[in-house]
């Protein structure tokens, strides 16, 4: 009887929350005192609109939020009706503090609470650089200074720029639908304060079919623009379409919706705006082009006022025009990894050849935005840190590493004579990679894992910076790091660094699964390693792991503890003073 009740009890459970109603923002969701954000109930069945009662603190909404649309029927796939529901775009609210919203329609209720909140009522920071390196681990960076300075007797004989940011904080990645996440939602969190699920770019993913008409919420290029005077600039390695550079400026709940997110890109219209991906830019007619209608963007951003850059001698010269206002587009693409841009020339370089780096990137967008006598941020991403790390090309992950890290110091030096600057650097989500040891390529050996390394037999590896360039002289040196993933397909572990080009370790099969690459099967020591992701799964994926944040300047105490990315967004709109508090 006990059982049979219980069972009883855990099904009733289960259908009252299947008619729970869907409140949109999200419970305890963090919202900016003044900042527009759509309000949204979802009901699980068609209601009459004298049967909804909506209240905040007790209130009809109407009177805190303003009157929404009711819509009997909405409509899925198929026209299959979903539910009636409620909309209201662009609500605001005007005083801080903690907020319930009590939803009742029939049998369907639901409660949420929202904290909203001020900031500081002057402005901490002139400037913020935020600094990005895409699926940026623990590991990268242990990598990248043991690959770029070198280490003696247990200790590291130089540091690398980000080492040195004061402040530091651990970072939740998850999404709202999962432990795991993608670039997407991670940086819509920090870009907007506000969590959202896998592929969202700053709105809340709800049950319509369009991933247009979403319920939006402002991102900070948007809250930039409403609050201040400041300039805004975007520089990445991605195409700049792609999910973290979209998130300063987008709204979709499909990051794969490119050719819409370069319309958000000219609607904020940021002044320097610096990456790949023209392909979305260029009118359908044109050769390379992947948009769908005539829209040429590029000609938009020049009528606009932007000078356009297509490689690196012509982002000097658009850097000398003195316009204030910079387009860079210097590859159809997400643009090549640092090694190959600097030194094996493998990839698309042979047809990009002339593609700036992120550290000449890095001083255009400083030198151009810091003329604005208000300020300015600037959001910067090392985006191949994660287009390598997931084929499990960690030897390219690491090096880009490197370059990023050189982009920081560009950022370090410029804050030394602008002291006024908050400077951010973090990931958007982890990779399940770790250096266990050594590879030594002098040791013979039938199996290529009897070359490797480990505990006292790792010694260190022998990477040489002969021209003091800050960069590794050569990946493949006789004795490299042991970098190994922890996730992926069926692949051959090569135990060598990827000379001949990008690693891609597993092709499709005629069933539609992947399968180990063949290529490269017959190097020497080569081992076949069984994946442990679904057959489907062509690459390794992120880790669910905390990402660590650093910083330094004026505002870099708000980052303290462990923050979800949610949080982050707060000091950021704290540091700019975008939504006073009374004094």
């Amino acid at each position: 009887m006990r059982k049979l009740l219980t069972t009883l009890a855990a099904a009733t459970m289960l259908a009252g929350a299947a008619q729970a109603a869907t409140v949109y923002p999200l419970s305890r969701a963090t919202i900016l005192v003044g900042s527009p954000f759509d309000f949204k109930v979802e009901f699980n069945s068609v209601v009459k609109p004298e049967d909804v009662k909506i209240t905040v603190n007790g209130q009809d909404y109407a009177t805190v939020l303003g009157k929404g649309d009711f819509v009997a029927e909405e409509k899925g796939k198929d026209d299959k009706v979903l539910g009636s529901a409620v909309i209201l775009r662009n609500a605001k609210i005007a005083k801080a503090g903690k907020y319930e919203v009590a939803v009742t329609a029939g049998s369907e209720t639901k409660t949420v609470t929202w904290d909203v909140f001020e900031t500081a009522a002057a402005p901490k920071a002139k400037n913020i650089i935020f600094m990005l390196g895409d699926g940026m681990s623990v590991a990268h960076r242990t990598g990248a200074r043991l690959m770029s300075k070198g280490m003696t007797e247990g200790k590291a004989n130089g540091r690398l720029a980000m080492d040195d940011l004061e402040h530091m904080a651990f970072i939740g990645t998850s999404s709202t639908n999962a432990i795991a996440t993608d670039s997407a939602n991670t940086m819509s969190a920090y870009m907007t304060g506000h969590k959202t699920a896998i592929n969202a770019l700053g709105v809340y993913a709800d049950r319509t079919p369009s991933s247009l008409d979403d319920p939006k919420v402002e991102n900070i290029a948007e809250a930039v623009r409403r609050t201040t005077k400041k300039s805004i600039g975007i520089v990445a390695l991605s195409e700049l379409e792609d999910a973290t550079p979209a998130a300063v400026v987008a709204h979709t709940r499909r990051r794969a919706d490119k050719a819409d997110i370069v319309g958000m890109l000219f609607d904020v219209k940021p002044d320097v705006v610096l990456g790949g991906g023209s392909a979305y830019f260029l009118s359908k007619d044109v050769p390379g082009s992947k948009r769908k209608d005539d829209k040429d963007y590029v000609k938009i951003f020049k009528d606009a006022g932007y000078a356009l850059a297509t490689d690196k001698d012509e982002l000097q010269a658009a850097a000398g025009t003195n316009t204030g206002k910079i387009l860079g587009l210097f590859h159809t693409g997400n643009m090549d990894y640092a090694v190959d841009r600097m030194q094996l020339k493998k990839g698309t370089v042979d047809k990009f050849p002339k593609q700036p780096g992120l550290v000449d990137m890095t001083k255009v967008a400083l030198d151009s935005l810091s003329k604005n006598p208000e300020g300015f941020f600037l959001m910067i991403e090392g985006s191949d840190i994660d287009k390598a790390s997931h084929p499990l090309d960690w030897d390219r992950a690491v090096f880009d590493t490197i370059e990023f890290d050189h982009a920081i110091a560009v950022a370090r030096d410029f804050q030394k004579s602008h002291p006024d600057t908050l400077i951010v650097v973090t990931g958007d989500h982890t990779h399940g990679v770790s250096i266990i040891g050594t590879i030594d390529d002098t040791k013979e050996a039938t199996e290529g894992r009897e070359r490797v390394g480990t505990y006292e037999k790792a010694g260190f590896p022998n990477y040489e910076d002969k021209d003091g360039d800050g960069y590794p002289d050569s990946i493949a040196v006789s004795k490299h790091l042991a970098i190994f993933g922890n996730n992926g397909p069926d692949h051959y572990e090569t135990f060598k660094p990827k000379l001949d080009g990008p690693f891609e370790p597993a092709v499709k099969n005629d069933k539609g699964q992947y399968d180990a690459n063949p290529a490269y099967k017959d190097i020497p020591g080569a081992m076949l390693v069984p994946g442990n992701l679904p057959r489907d799964e062509d690459t390794g994926v992120h880790a669910v792991d905390d990402v660590v944040l650093q910083s330094a300047g004026p505002g870099a105490e708000g980052f303290k503890g462990y923050m979800e990315e949610s949080d982050v967004y707060k000091v950021l709109a704290d540091t700019f003073a975008m939504a006073p508090a009374a004094k």
